[in-house]
C-alpha cells in the first residue's frame, strides 16, 4: 500500500488547525502573529515550488544538476547563518561555507556510497533528501553554537587573555568557550536521541512507514539518519569555528569586532 494522497481541499481543511496557535499568539499579544502568518505563507509557497522542482530533478537525475542544487543549499544556509548570528561576512562566510561543504560531502557520500552501497551515488532519490536533512541539522546546530561561542568570548575576554598570559596556546585558551558552545548546541540533540522510539517517533521513520516501507527498514534508516546528522553537525561546527577563529583575533589575541553594527 502506497502513501495516501491528500487532496488540495483536504490540505486546506488541515491548514485550518493553524487557527489554534494563531489565536493564542494574538490573544496574549506576543507580537509573533504577523511573523507566524508570513512564515506559514512562505512555507506553503516554497514547498509547492520545491515540490515542482524536485519532480523534474528526480526525472532528470543528472549528477551535475543534483550537485548544483546542493551548492545552492549551502549558499542559502550560509546566508541564513549570517543573518541569525549577526556575524560579519568576512568572519563567517568562508568558514561556514567550507564547514558545510566538507561535512555534507564527506558524511553524505559515506552514507550513500559505503553504507547504502548505491551504484549511482548521485541518484536524486537519495542524494537530494539525505543532503537536505544534513544541511538543515548543520545549520541549526551551527547557529546556536556560534552565538554561544562569540557571546561568551565577548563577555569573558579577561579569561581568554588570562589563559594566554599563563602559557596556553590559542587553541587551549579557546577550549572553554568551544566546550560551552558544544554543550549548548548538542544537549537538545542528545536528549532527543535518548528518548527516540519511546517518547517520540521521528518524522523520517513515520514518512517511510506511511510510504509503504516495513518498520524494520524504517528503523534502520532512522538510526543512520541520527548518526549522520550528529556527525555532520559536529564536524561542520569544528571546521567552522577553527576557520572563523583565525579571523576573529588580532596578533595579540584580542577579539576583534565580529558582529555587525545594529541598524538604526
Amino acid at each position: 500500500m502506497g502513501t495516501i494522497d491528500i487532496s488540495y481541499y483536504n490540505l486546506f481543511i488541515g491548514l485550518l488547525l493553524l487557527a489554534i496557535p494563531f489565536f493564542y499568539l494574538w490573544k496574549f499579544k506576543t507580537g509573533l502573529l504577523k511573523p507566524a502568518l508570513i512564515g506559514t505563507v512562505r512555507m506553503i509557497i516554497q514547498l509547492f515550488f520545491i515540490g515542482m522542482y524536485l519532480k523534474y530533478l528526480f526525472l532528470w537525475n543528472n549528477p551535475w544538476i543534483n550537485f548544483l542544487w546542493v551548492i545552492i543549499m549551502i549558499f542559502v544556509a550560509g546566508q541564513t547563518a549570517l543573518v541569525r548570528t549577526q556575524l560579519k561576512h568576512r568572519i563567517l562566510l568562508i568558514p561556514i561555507t567550507v564547514g558545510f561543504l566538507c561535512s555534507v560531502v564527506l558524511v553524505g557520500l559515506y552514507f550513500i556510497g559505503v553504507v547504502l552501497q548505491l551504484d549511482n551515488i548521485f541518484s536524486a532519490q537519495y542524494f537530494i533528501p539525505i543532503f537536505g536533512i544534513l544541511m538543515g541539522n548543520m545549520l541549526s546546530s551551527n547557529v546556536i553554537a556560534l552565538n554561544t561561542y562569540y557571546s561568551r568570548l565577548k563577555r569573558e575576554q579577561q579569561l581568554y587573555r588570562y589563559l594566554l598570559g599563563n602559557g596556553a596556546t590559542r587553541q587551549e585558551a579557546q577550549a572553554p568557550f568551544i566546550r560551552q558552545a558544544i554543550i549548548k548546541s548538542f544537549s537538545p540533540l542528545i536528549a532527543n536521541i535518548s528518548v527516540m522510539g519511546l517518547v517520540a517517533l521521528p518524522g523520517t521513520m513515520i514518512g517511510q512507514i506511511l510510504g509503504g516501507s516495513s518498520p524494520n527498514v524504517a528503523i534502520k534508516y532512522q538510526m543512520m539518519i541520527m548518526v549522520i546528522t550528529f556527525t555532520a553537525s559536529m564536524l561542520s561546527l569544528m571546521i567552522t569555528i577553527s576557520l572563523a577563529s583565525r579571523r576573529s583575533f588580532d596578533a595579540y589575541g584580542k577579539l576583534l569586532e565580529v558582529t555587525k553594527e545594529p541598524r538604526k
